[in-house]
């Protein structure tokens, strides 16, 4: 077998709209597609002894061991492939079971769909699933041990940590998105303005002032010292010198630790004697130039949680350790301790399996012993210096039994140091009794505690200590979303985000927008290209100035990683026709219009579909939606529209001439169509497609009326407000027109705009994109032939697979079956092909220049207008193509 390719949703997309995290594998079975696994000897038995966890999956049959009855039965290895992939992740410790195996219109290739909760886990799962059931089909055994080690690596690599990982989950019960902004713990909660940043827990409202005091250890202290807060007697030191100096001040036993260390790197407590006070300031002087040397002080190790300057929860916090048997040796009684369930490898469950390191071995060289030490009935022994769960450790939850002074302590900590979220580390005999009556101290202050050993300790109560986090950052009344409007469709996507977004600026939005030609913030181009897809969606969404985004969302992202957003509040759907067919396995409308509908399907309750009536596929993306509906129509009388306005729906319809809501039985007209400049004074139809949708658009967010009328005469069509999309350059002998229709529908409203239009001859420079299929690039030469006096074609971009003969000649091909005596002037480059037709153009002729590439045909056509007033004196700047030497010209 062969995976062909993958791909990775990470959003609402083709296959599920609840599920965003899956990977689509396109699977070539080759030889296995004649081998369904009831006819491979053995494998049944082979795959259920190297996983017999599999007989838990229930597959179609929707019992426990209905997957391993599909074996018996006989499926396909794609299907085989899926299941395992799934339970490889499960067995990782990263539980997850949503897939589904579609074949192709190709033999033997199948899409594996599966799910997963890291991307780079559930890509490694898919890589062994496939190498795995090979081996099993040949008869041979697979060790998956090692992979889901290396899987469980890969997970605490690349997932958030417990405690950024409690935050993110908080938010999103509140129906806050996120976004991850890197490969750490720097997470977004919430979209444009309305954004918040937290980094572990540290968060946006964090101060920097504060953290760096936290991170200070001698600095700390002496604040604390300042407001008569108890903390242990010391002082910093960067040499031997200072630590001779510090001890004899205070004498032993010692803690010395990096005065800017945390979790508990380079410290080394209860140091007895010089020697090992040497090297504990060694160790320390590896994470920082300066130590902190202080009394150790004995009794139990307190871990107090403020947030927002509200003391939340506390933890009795004990380092990782044995208790003898009298028989067992250290590794041994290690091992045993390691076989807890609750513990685990790295964050995976409640407690940290605990490693046998050299901090360990120190410890134990300290009391005489080793791994093979036999440590007494009874006896404990401490394999750690910090009591970090981490490294093993344990905590209880105590929250219920902190003595309010030592609430009042913490909380007052908290302010002296300004941080908002913070740890206060304890060292007491009781915590339940005031600090200044047992002779408590305060150790530390930390920015960034670690919150997993009070979501989730070893004894006691868990607590939910990330909601006080979320409260903080997002108040009661306020909100983590911005207006999102979506839009999808064949044709008249771009026009139709370009004027929505003109509409909602006209209202005072700060609008971020996604095109086919760019991403948009305030108006302002800041990334050119092809923007449809989810990392542009991202970018808008991550931009803390927009207010209001509207974005472009076209097949192949959707098709490619899904959306970029969970949910938007207005989706429009244009049309859907026969484009892009025969592309990542999409091989009828009918599934281009499932893609599609993803769009609508995303909107959330008390949104809105926005759905073209006249479209049958897209009226049909109503029966699955959970939204509200509206529709638009060129037809008032449109059956669709009546029954649904009848019922007191609202839409939107071409009536007499007028842009008109129509909300239940009442007509509300907008502006005439003749007064819309996007229209070219009414000869533009098709842009009323466009026009209708935005204009419901802005109407069912409660826009006014006049409002929106303004908003539709101020947007006046051009190569800046619409770059491609019907910009028209009238030159002083005749008129060029750059659109960028590029597929049938695209040239028969170009052709249909064009029989309004009294100038004579019409030429036409067209070209094809070469992933269509051959009759879609005929059928452009068809229509072409239909509508033109010249021709010039032009293929030198976009070839996608194809040659530029190959898509010439497949366009000539359908200009001839039109005209079959028609000449046709092929010509490579682009730049050559403008030249030819703008040096060639007669009085009184319409050129119209159909490009995929928008940008450099519009720089050109723009070079040309602004030298008109000369062009009869200075022909020779533009040389004659037919006296130059080879410049790609060649006649049909």
């Amino acid at each position: 077998m062969k995976i062909l390719s993958t791909a990775v949703m990470k959003g609402p997309n083709y296959w599920s709209i609840r599920r965003h995290k899956l990977i689509v594998m396109k699977l070539d079975l080759e030889e296995m597609e004649e081998m369904p696994t009831n006819k491979i000897p053995g494998f049944r038995e082979r795959l259920e002894k190297l996983i017999p966890s599999l007989y838990e999956h229930r597959c179609s049959e929707d019992h426990v061991g209905g997957f391993f009855e599909r074996v018996d039965e006989g499926t396909w290895m794609g299907h085989v492939v899926e299941h395992v992939a799934l339970e490889l992740q499960t067995l990782a410790g990263l539980d997850t079971g949503f897939g589904r195996t579609r074949s192709t219109s190709k033999k033997g290739i199948y899409n594996v769909v599966y799910s997963y909760l890291e991307e780079q886990t559930g890509l490694y799962a898919g890589e062994i699933g496939v190498q795995f059931c090979d081996a099993l089909a040949r008869g041979e055994d697979y060790d998956i041990t090692p992979h889901i080690q290396k899987m469980k690596e890969i997970r605490e690599r690349e997932r958030l940590g417990p405690s950024t990982g409690s935050i993110v989950e908080e938010a999103h019960k509140r129906d806050i998105p996120y976004i991850r902004l890197n490969k750490r713990s720097l997470v977004q909660l919430g979209w444009g303005i309305n954004q918040k940043r937290i980094q572990a827990t540290i968060a946006s409202t964090t101060s920097n002032i504060a953290v760096d005091i936290a991170c200070d250890k001698e600095e700390t202290k002496n604040l604390l010292q300042q407001l008569n807060i108890p903390v242990p007697k010391g002082a910093s030191a960067f040499d031997e010198e200072d630590l001779k100096s510090v001890i004899n001040r205070i004498g032993y036993p010692l803690v010395i630790k990096p005065i800017d260390g945390n979790h508990g790197r380079g410290s080394t407590m209860n140091i007895k004697n010089w020697n090992e006070a040497v090297i504990a300031l060694k160790k320390s002087k590896e994470i920082s130039r300066w130590a902190i040397v202080e009394q150790y002080i004995t009794g139990y190790d307190y871990r107090l949680l403020v947030i927002n300057y509200k003391f939340v929860s506390a933890a009795l916090r004990k380092p990782a350790s044995i208790v003898g048997d009298g028989k067992s040796t250290v590794k041994e009684l290690i091992e045993e301790v390691n076989k807890d369930p609750r513990r685990g490898y790295g964050h995976e469950n409640v407690l940290t399996s605990i490693k046998y390191d050299d901090h360990t071995i120190r410890l134990l060289e300290k009391l005489g012993m080793d791994e093979n030490s036999i440590p007494k009935a009874g006896e404990e022994v401490c394999l750690k210096s910090t009591a970090n769960l981490s490294t093993g450790g344990t905590a209880t939850d105590v929250t219920e039994i902190v003595h309010p002074n030592n609430i009042f302590i913490a909380e007052r900590i908290a302010r002296t140091i300004g941080l908002d979220i913070s740890g206060i580390d304890i060292m007491s005999p009781d915590i339940s009794v005031p600090m200044n009556e047992n002779r408590g101290v305060v150790l530390e202050v930390n920015a960034a505690p670690g919150f997993r050993m009070h979501l989730a300790p070893s004894e006691g109560i868990g607590r939910n200590v990330a909601e006080p986090v979320v409260d903080m950052l997002f108040p009661a009344g306020s909100q983590g979303r911005i207006p999102i409007v979506a839009i999808t469709g064949t044709n008249g996507k771009t026009t139709t985000t370009r004027l929505t977004a003109h509409i909602a600026k006209t209202m005072g939005y700060k609008v971020g927008f996604t095109t086919s030609d760019g991403i948009y913030i305030q108006n302002r181009m800041l990334e050119k290209g092809d923007t449809t897809g989810p990392l542009s969606t991202r970018f808008v969404l991550m931009d803390p100035t927009v207010d209001y985004a509207v974005l472009e969302c076209a097949r192949g992202g959707m098709l490619k990683a899904g959306l970029g957003f969970d949910k938007c509040d207005y989706a429009i759907v244009t049309n859907v026709t026969a484009d892009h067919l025969g592309l990542k396995d999409i091989d009828t409308v009918e599934e281009m219009a499932k893609v599609k509908s993803v769009l609508p399907e995303t909107v959330h309750k008390n949104g809105y579909a926005i759905l073209n009536a006249d479209d049958e596929l897209v009226y049909n993306m109503r029966k699955n939606l959970d939204c509200k509906v509206a529709y638009f129509s060129m037809d008032e009388n449109n059956p669709r529209i009546k029954d649904h306005c009848k019922k007191g729906g609202i839409a939107a319809v071409l009536e007499n001439g007028f842009i008109t809501i129509l909300k239940g039985t009442w007509k509300l007209r907008v502006e005439k169509v003749v007064n819309i400049p996007l229209t070219f004074d009414g000869k533009a139809i098709f842009m009323i497609q466009n026009i209708l949708p935005a204009t419901l658009c802005g109407f069912l967010q409660n826009f006014k009326v006049e409002e929106i009328k303004l908003a539709l005469q101020t947007f006046i069509p051009g190569p800046a407000t619409t770059p491609g999309r019907m910009n028209v350059f009238k030159f002083k002998n005749f008129e060029v027109l750059v659109d960028f229709a590029h597929n049938p529908d695209g040239f028969e409203a170009i052709s249909k705009y064009l029989e309004k239009i009294p100038m004579h001859p019409k030429v036409g420079l067209i070209a094809a994109t070469g992933d269509r299929r051959d009759d879609d690039i005929r059928e452009l030469g068809r229509i072409a032939a239909r509508t033109f006096d010249q021709i010039v074609i032009r293929q030198d971009k976009h070839l996608r697979g194809r040659t530029d003969m190959e898509i010439m000649n497949l366009l000539k091909e359908g200009i001839h079956e039109i005209k079959s005596d028609m000449d046709v002037v092929c010509i490579n480059p682009e730049a050559e092909s403008i030249k030819y037709v703008v040096d060639n153009a007669k009085k009184g002729s319409h050129i119209t220049i159909l490009s995929d590439v928008i940008a450099e045909a519009l720089d050109l056509i723009m070079q040309y207008k602004e030298r008109d007033d000369e062009f009869e004196f200075h022909k020779e700047e533009i040389p004659n193509l037919h006296q130059t030497e080879n410049k790609g010209v060649v006649s049909a």
